[in-house]
């Protein structure tokens, strides 16, 4: 089993600062890409914000500049701080990451998902 869970997020407003956490825990042979997601009201999915093995980090351009991703030695956290934040960044954020466990003696690789945790920016 394993599991991400967020935390962090709330009511700002704008101009305001948010730090996000993901705690990553479980069974785990191997973590790769680690992500941050988001999700609007009526939009699909979006990339914010990725560390990619064995480590080039990579922002959507929206948030380039405000928004910095970061990991513990061991990644057992994701973080997501997020500065100068404007209304359209109010969406539920997801973190996922790229994990192997073994399963009867075999390495099973897939991508998992924390259940979000939202976000608004309003005065």
């Amino acid at each position: 089993q394993v599991h991400l869970v967020e935390s962090g997020g709330g009511l700002v407003q704008p101009g305001g600062s948010l730090r996000l956490s993901c705690a990553i825990s479980g069974v785990i042979a191997g973590i790769y890409d680690m992500s941050w997601y988001r999700q609007a009201p009526g939009d699909q999915r979006e990339l914010v914000a990725v560390i990619e093995t064995p480590g080039t980090i990579r922002y959507a351009a929206t948030v380039e500049g405000r928004f910095t991703i970061s990991t513990n030695y061991a990644k057992t956290t994701l973080d997501l701080q997020m500065n100068s934040l404007k209304p359209e960044d109010t969406a539920v954020y997801y973190c996922s990451a790229d994990i192997t466990t073994i399963i009867a003696g075999a390495k099973d690789r897939k991508n998992y998902w924390g259940q979000g945790t939202q976000v608004t920016v309003s005065s």
